[in-house]
């Protein structure tokens, strides 16, 4: 499993440091940002499990960089907890009521009180089931809830895209180097999302594993997905042995104890937008962004190509 992450937007460095020393000790992977358009800029590359906001920063309130966050797909299901010497009523309203923080905490704080609220928040966000054990990425309802806004939208691409290969692929080196595989795909879709997208833009991933899911505008889905292929059969060679990397295969054992070779992993991805359907419900749209996935698939395997992309179901 992932170790969490924790965002904290903290603009004084001695309170910045002690609150990553002392999380970071106890086991979470700790990000820091002393001004509120770093903590955004963090946000949308690596979306952390959790944040922590002062209110005081340089350059915008932490107000701002909260609703930032709950307008964003990518980052609306984060928990906000606010860290701050601004302890009027007022102040309480806005970062519980407007922003829609979990906890709103006023200095001087309990270092170990934090970190049972930031324990509590994120065990109940892992007992909703709601990120992937190894990317962290959004999942199970989160992910069928932005399914169900594109269901009700005027434009939308919705993007699903498979790892061809990865079974095998961990079947030869090992379930740790598969996580690794994974981690790295959502880190890579998370910036190619940052880098071509907007804050509309969602990245999310089915509990299986290998299969993850991108909502977009459709004027951005090609670019999009041309980065995607282009960056995943750029890099997915530095996951294989010097072997395998130069032969372009792996080797394997089936199930019959014959030896088997098998292509690098690759990318299969199928694009809908508006313009195919109505669709009923977020099942059937599922099961067609399942198929012309499934049409990608096969299309490149005729044409001998490696990732590849469809748009649209007909």
């Amino acid at each position: 499993m992932s170790k969490e992450r924790i965002l904290v937007v903290e603009d004084q460095p001695d309170i910045s440091s002690l609150l990553k020393i002392y999380f970071t000790a106890q086991g979470y992977e700790v990000y820091t940002a002393l001004r509120g358009q770093q903590a955004l800029e963090i946000c949308s590359k690596t979306p952390p499990n959790l944040a922590l906001l002062d209110v005081n920063l340089p350059d915008m309130e932490g107000y701002d960089v909260g609703r930032a966050l709950r307008a964003s797909p990518r980052t609306r299901h984060i928990p906000i907890i606010f860290l701050t010497a601004r302890g009027e009523r007022r102040d309480r309203l806005i970062g519980l009521g407007e922003v829609q923080a979990q906890y709103y905490i006023v200095k001087p704080f309990d270092i170990e009180e934090v970190h049972t609220i930031v324990k509590n928040q994120l065990e109940e966000a892992r007992r909703r089931n709601q990120l992937h054990p190894v990317t962290n990425l959004p999942t199970a309802e989160l992910l069928n809830d932005q399914l169900r806004q594109l269901l009700v939208a005027p434009r939308w691409a919705l993007i699903n895209v498979h790892i061809n290969g990865f079974e095998t692929f961990t079947n030869v080196y090992g379930a740790v180097v598969g996580e690794d595989v994974l981690r790295f795909v959502a880190l890579m879709l998370n910036e190619v999302v940052s880098e071509l997208g907007g804050n509309e833009e969602f990245v999310g991933q089915q509990s299986v594993g290998q299969s993850f899911m991108i909502t977009t505008l459709p004027e951005r889905s090609h670019a999009i997905c041309e980065r995607i292929i282009a960056r995943f059969d750029e890099e997915i060679g530095l996951h294989y042995n010097y072997r395998h990397r130069k032969q372009g295969y792996i080797e394997f054992v089936d199930d019959t104890g014959e030896t088997r070779q098998a292509p690098l992993m690759s990318l299969s991805i199928g694009v809908l937008t508006q313009d195919d359907g109505p669709f009923a419900d977020i099942r059937e749209l599922s099961e067609v962004a399942e198929e012309v996935r499934q049409r990608a698939l096969i299309q490149a395997r005729e044409q001998g190509k490696r990732s590849f992309a469809i748009y649209g179901r007909s």
